[in-house]
């Protein structure tokens, strides 16, 4: 008997999920991506910086002691400073007018001046001179040297030659410290090297005598007498006493220096008889009577003073109130800058070297 025939079903395309091909494709891209990211790392990448290229692009250190230290002044310091010599030089020339002289009587930094020395006198372009202005013999009656000091004068700045004539050549005033006016003295300029600044540390106010050369703070720049850090100063000590330029000195004040008033004993309220209420002040006693020196006396007895004590205890610290260095040096004296202080430093402070 034939058997019917059985149609089998056939499945179409649009029958398979859609979704499944989409996700598919989508997990073929993503591993060919991973796949060229992965050679692009091992074989297309750029090297990396060698063991020497790492070491330079490392940042260095340097250590405190191998840093360049800074000077203990600055320029204007030590083109400004003045000096007390002990036997004046000879001047090379004179400011004898100015392009602006019609004008004003006093020039500063970038003024053109006249200087009375031209070809004659071997002036040349670009020559630079120091201008100074002598103030007189010096004395000081804090120095333990007898006679004048040597003569004071004042830095006034520097200027250089910018057109030389026959008799006459004209500068500019390239540094300028103070005013400058007709008939101040021209001195070949010197460059004197500053010395350097030691370690910030803190100062030593109780530091022990070193024994060495001491001497006093004879002025200061501009008569002031006080003065503070980075302040010139003029000290009665010189090449004769074996001080040189970059010498450090402690600056430090003697027993009873700067004491204004002396009375010699103390001012107290005393102890009185009568008037005191024996109820309300403590039967004659008070926080501001003198004291006796005999405890169990009476309060009238004899007291107890302070000079006494200060003559009969032992040597006490001195009394350090700062620290200088000295830029250039003279015959009897020398010119320092103050590089520390602890307070206030006056005009007569005693000064050791270090």
């Amino acid at each position: 008997m034939r058997q019917p025939h059985k149609e089998i079903p056939v499945r179409s395309c649009d029958t398979f999920p859609v979704r499944k091909v989409f996700l598919l494709l989508l997990l073929l891209v993503f591993c060919a991506l991973a796949q060229a990211a992965a050679s692009g790392q091992t074989g297309g990448a750029r090297p990396g910086p060698g063991p020497a290229q790492r070491r330079e692009q490392q940042a260095t250190l340097i250590a405190p002691e191998a840093r360049q230290p800074r000077p203990a002044a600055l320029p204007s310091e030590s083109a400004c400073a003045g000096f007390i010599e002990q036997a004046q030089q000879q001047a090379a020339g004179q400011i004898v007018g100015a392009e602006q002289e019609a004008e004003r009587r006093v020039f500063g930094e970038g003024d053109l001046v006249f200087v009375d020395m031209g070809a004659q006198g071997g002036a040349r372009v670009g020559q630079e001179f120091s201008v100074v202005r002598p103030r007189g013999r010096f004395r000081s009656k804090f120095s333990r040297k007898s006679g004048p000091l040597g003569v004071y004068s004042q830095e006034l700045g520097r200027l250089r030659v910018v057109r030389v004539r026959d008799r006459v050549a004209v500068a500019r005033v390239t540094v300028a410290c103070s005013d400058m006016l007709v008939g101040d003295l021209l001195r070949p300029a010197v460059s004197r090297e500053v010395p350097s600044s030691r370690a910030e540390v803190s100062l030593d106010r109780f530091a022990e005598p070193t024994g060495k050369q001491t001497g006093r703070i004879v002025l200061a720049r501009d008569g002031r007498e006080l003065v503070s850090r980075d302040e010139v100063v003029f000290i009665d000590l010189g090449s004769e006493d074996g001080v040189k330029a970059g010498d450090y000195l402690t600056v430090y004040r003697p027993m009873k220096h700067g004491t204004l008033v002396e009375y010699g004993e103390e001012i107290a309220a005393s102890a009185r008889r009568g008037f005191q209420s024996e109820d309300f002040k403590g039967g004659g006693h008070s926080n501001q009577a003198q004291r006796v020196k005999d405890i169990d006396g009476s309060m009238y007895g004899p007291t107890v003073k302070t000079p006494e004590i200060k003559r009969r205890r032992p040597p006490v610290p001195r009394k350090v109130v700062g620290e200088i260095v000295v830029l250039s040096v003279e015959g009897r004296t020398a010119t320092a800058v103050v590089t520390r202080v602890a307070q206030e430093i006056h005009t007569g402070d005693a000064v050791e070297v270090q």
